[in-house]
Parts: C-alpha cells; sequence; structure tokens
C-alpha cells in the first residue's frame, strides 16, 4: 500500500475551538485547521466588515484574489464579482466564488463561513 493510499485512510478529528492556526484582521478573524493535508478555515466577520476596506491593506489587490467554496453557517453576506454580479449568501447556503470579488457583512449579525479554498491564504501579506 503506497503512503498516499494509507494517509488517505487516517481517520482525524479536529475542532475549530483549538485551531492550528488563527490569523486576525480588522473586525475579523481566520482559523484554519489541517485536515487529511488539506486547509478548512472558518471565517468570522464582524458587523462592518468589508474586504475591500479591512482586508484589502493586508492583501494588497484590488479585489479579493482568493477562490472561495464555502458554506455559511450565520449572518447575512453580501458579495459583488469584479463582473458586476451580486449576491447575498446567508445561513445554510454553499457558494463557490471565482478570484475578484468585494464582500460585506450585510446587517448587526457577525458573518461566519467554512471555507474549503480560500482560507489558507486569506489575510496574508
Amino acid at each position: 500500500m503506497s503512503t498516499d493510499q494509507h494517509h488517505q485512510q487516517h481517520t482525524e478529528q479536529k475542532s475549530f475551538s483549538t485551531p492550528d492556526e488563527t490569523r486576525s484582521f480588522e473586525r475579523g478573524v481566520a482559523e484554519i485547521l489541517e485536515v487529511a493535508g488539506t486547509p478548512i478555515g472558518r471565517l468570522t466577520l464582524q458587523p462592518g466588515w468589508r474586504w475591500s476596506e479591512h482586508v484589502k491593506p493586508i492583501a494588497g489587490t484590488d479585489s479579493c484574489e482568493a477562490p472561495h467554496f464555502q458554506y455559511h453557517v450565520s449572518g447575512r453576506l453580501g458579495i459583488l464579482m469584479d463582473d458586476g454580479t451580486e449576491l447575498v449568501a446567508g445561513p445554510g447556503d454553499v457558494t463557490s466564488l471565482p478570484q475578484g470579488h468585494d464582500a460585506w457583512v450585510i446587517g448587526d449579525e457577525p458573518v461566519v463561513v467554512v471555507d474549503w479554498w480560500g482560507a489558507s491564504s486569506y489575510a496574508k501579506p
């Protein structure tokens, strides 16, 4: 049995209550777990958070260049793609976002999303 096959059969359990890495930024935090060699992130974004205001200075790009594949746990997130597509995601939604977007918290409830694609590079200079 190859190492890869053995690795895939390995049982693993981790919790966001003890993340492998925590990355804080203004009005938000990204908690990262690595499970089965794959980073998974939980982003908690506070009311008033907007990518273009609070993460853009860290990322140094005009819009968010991290693709996301994420499950929306709570709160409402407004998303504006560079091509003009706009959507609002809420609890129970799953969104797949290519590179090139802005996003912001709608209302006064924090947004919590679990992200399988973009979180490992999120808010990294």
